[in-house]
């Protein structure tokens, strides 16, 4: 099994399986039963989606068109203008 996806938020993994599936790659989310566990596991990437060894080049190309790490870091800007609010 190769590594094809680590992520920290349950939604973003299995978008990712359920993308590989269509494409007709078999593929697997692991650490989905330690979400729930606290104390001395780690908080973060604990969840990994991973592909059979012969299927990880064209499994790195679905997930790249994904672009699931492509949104700004802050989603909430002053930039952003709401129109028909007023400032108080």
């Amino acid at each position: 099994m190769q590594l094809v996806y680590q992520t920290n938020n349950l939604f973003d993994a299995h978008l990712v399986k359920h993308a590989l599936e269509d494409a007709g790659i078999p593929a697997f989310v692991f650490g989905e039963s330690l979400l729930g566990a606290g104390g001395e596991l780690p908080l973060f990437g604990m969840l990994r989606v991973c592909v059979p060894d012969m299927a990880k080049p064209e499994a790195d190309e679905v997930v790249a068109e994904l672009a699931l790490d492509a949104g700004p870091a802050d989603p909430i800007s002053d930039d952003d203008e709401a129109p028909g609010f007023l400032p108080a």
